[in-house]
């Protein structure tokens, strides 16, 4: 009887990407295996943790928690962990949850593998298991980042910025593409920093360009950039190549100088203005996603109300926010105090939110009446569900179209007529 591995991917796409590449090893080795199942099968389960925020931390431990009670019940017979938890807090982890076989970090989870006295195909090491619909998968670029934000653990979990040579990506969406996939969504802890250390310079406008030529790229897209030092040599591949989605995800966490220095965020409000304004006049239409973080230490009222009066002026299409946690072993954690009120937290981050649903129902409802390409996700109920250019899976709006229209193929592109909007998702019908 073939052993079967479930696993329980945590957090973000970065962790979903190695969750499919270590599913092909297993099922290279004759495993049955599983991606975040409905029902655990008894066997080997192996939880791929997030260990970025608080909140994503206490997720994660829930979940090992879980799957070692079912291992002390007989339910299953190995747990093991890996990713950014256990890479950050190993030693504890093994002190307070004994019941896992092994822990594992976020570089060293190939080891699983060889541990179950199966072979790890290097060969094959860019060769995975979607577990994204297949038209569509995301292409991690480097690992790490170098900015040392006050707040952020990244580099303590993740360590400096790595990037992969320019031919192994390549390599890897020339596998995506020869399996289906016709959308791209490259991610990294930093995106505009590629290529600076092993090249010398940024490469990010040429590996876009060349990622873009390869046939069967129908889109790319580009998410997790950072405003200093950004690598204006990329703007004219966004804006002259049709395959190159006009979007670009570009976390800008404040608008208050006062705040962007405490966060040791290397910029300011004025060169954030100035960058947005050039990003839309150099790519006419460019979608442009960003984040927020309320509630940082010296975050006074006036702050917050700056925040809010950049947001009402610069009408980014797409904003996430969140409030601010300490995370221990940050600049922040170490040096200042957080003494702003969780409930002054919540209510800013509410305000914020509130503002930018504002925002986006009046941008989304400008496009009633426009025609856009269209790609269907999945059908649920009585709509099949696409996305145009200007939406990443799962963080953004999406694209609702009747199932009485007649039939549509997932993977495949329509020109959709909006006819109707809300706050964040379109209403449309296809255009024969």
């Amino acid at each position: 009887m073939k052993r079967c591995v479930d696993i329980i991917t945590m957090g973000c796409s970065k962790n979903l990407v190695d969750s499919e590449k270590i599913l092909y090893q297993l099922q290279r080795n004759g495993y049955l295996i599983y991606h975040n199942p409905k029902r655990i099968h008894h066997d080997i389960v192996v939880v791929n943790t997030c260990g970025f925020i608080s909140d994503a931390q206490e997720e994660s431990i829930n979940m090992i928690l879980s799957m070692a009670d079912m291992k002390s019940k007989g339910k299953i017979r190995k747990l093991f962990v890996m990713g950014c938890l256990s890479e950050r807090f190993l030693s504890v982890l093994c002190k307070e949850i004994p019941e896992v076989d092994h822990y594992y970090g976020k570089f060293n989870w190939t080891a699983l593998v060889k541990d179950l006295d199966k072979k790890y195909f290097l060969k094959e090491s860019n060769r995975r298991i979607l577990t994204t619909p297949s038209h569509y998968a995301y292409l991690k670029i480097s690992e790490g980042c170098n900015r040392g934000c006050a707040y952020c653990a990244i580099p303590i979990i993740t360590g400096k910025h790595k990037s992969r040579e320019i031919e192994d990506i390549l390599q890897e969406v020339r596998l995506l593409v020869s399996n289906g996939v016709k959308e791209i969504q490259l991610i990294a802890q930093e995106l505009t920093y590629y290529g600076m250390d092993i090249y010398g310079k940024r490469k990010l406008a040429e590996l876009v360009a060349r990622i873009s030529d390869i046939p069967g790229v129908d889109w790319l897209r580009l998410h997790y950039g950072y405003p200093n030092n950004f690598p204006f040599d990329l703007l004219p591949v966004m804006r002259e190549r049709d395959n190159v989605c006009k979007y670009l995800d570009i976390a800008l966490q404040h608008s208050s100088n006062k705040v962007l220095d405490l966060m040791h965020r290397n910029t300011t409000c004025e060169y954030q203005t100035d960058l947005i304004h050039r990003l839309r006049d150099e790519v006419p239409g460019i979608c442009l996603r960003t984040t927020f973080m309320v509630g940082f230490p010296g975050e006074e009222e006036h702050d917050f109300e700056h925040l809010m009066e950049f947001t009402r002026a610069m009408r980014f299409d797409r904003m996430g926010a969140f409030a601010y946690s300490e995370e221990k072993g940050t600049y922040a954690e170490i040096n200042y105090k957080d003494s702003i009120p969780e409930d002054v937290k919540q209510s800013r981050l509410s305000d914020l939110m509130t503002l930018q649903q504002t925002i986006s129902e009046d941008l989304c409802r400008q496009k009633i009446g426009k025609i856009f390409k269209t790609i269907i996700d999945r059908r649920e109920g009585e709509y099949y569900i696409g996305r145009t250019e200007y939406d990443s899976p799962e963080v953004d709006g999406e694209v609702l179209i009747p199932v009485s229209q007649g039939r549509l193929l997932k993977g495949h592109f329509y020109n959709v007529k909006v006819v109707d909007a809300d706050e964040f998702d379109l209403r449309g019908t296809v255009i024969k």
